[in-house]
């Protein structure tokens, strides 16, 4: 792994690289609000995917470097990663774009400027628990190119029923059991290692389509 500080408006981002030996694509991820890139979704594909030919950055926003603790505002994150996603979009390599939660709605706001083939949004945040009449549907739906959504069936944060009807080029996969984080319950008749299995070789799969 090798790691890269990139100069935003907000203060410095930071990629960290997991590369692919003859890469097809390039596979920038960002974090949530409420975490990093140790997330084991992100740690999972970031261990898999390479061995497919897709080199996986992953992105930490300027105000986790920092060392903060709380996110800023939407604008403030879309401006602390559309520089970074304009330093590997001219690597040479088809650019996809994602991240979970927060980050899935960052990637979702700025993928079609960046440049970017398609975009990952692991477990969006649909609305606040409790809160569906506060939808966020619109940025998904305005993502402007391909769109993979992976989500857990248990997500507080809307489950996959809870979708509207995505247009063409959209995707959604349903990780059964998975919460937020896509940890499933011990009680679950699937493990969390069969779970994190399922969605490295559903992005995989996706991510190889669209490039």
């Amino acid at each position: 792994m090798t790691t890269e500080l990139v100069p935003t408006e907000v203060g410095d981002a930071r990629i960290s690289y997991h590369r692919a030996g003859a890469p097809k694509a390039l596979l920038a991820l960002g974090h949530g609000a409420g975490g990093g890139i140790e997330a084991q979704d992100l740690v999972a594909l970031a261990a898999a995917l390479p061995a497919r030919g897709i080199t996986v950055a992953l992105v930490e926003q300027p105000w986790r470097v920092a060392g903060k603790r709380l996110a800023p505002a939407p604008r403030t994150l879309d401006r602390g990663w559309t520089p970074v996603a304009g330093r590997l979009a001219g690597q040479g390599l088809p650019l996809v774009v994602g991240g979970r939660s927060a980050g899935a709605r960052v990637a979702c706001r700025t993928g079609a400027a960046s440049g970017a083939v398609g975009v990952v949004a692991l477990a969006f945040p649909l609305h606040p628990p409790g809160r569906p009449e506060k939808s966020r549907a619109q940025e998904l739906l305005e993502s402007g190119t391909a769109t993979l959504v992976v989500q857990g069936t248990a997500d507080p944060f809307g489950g996959p029923q809870e979708f509207p009807e995505l247009p063409p080029g959209h995707e959604l996969v349903a990780v059964p059991y998975g919460g937020h984080g896509f940890d499933v319950p011990k009680r679950a008749p699937v493990g969390q290692d069969e779970v994190l299995e399922a969605i490295c070789r559903a992005v995989g799969d996706w991510v190889l389509r669209v490039v």
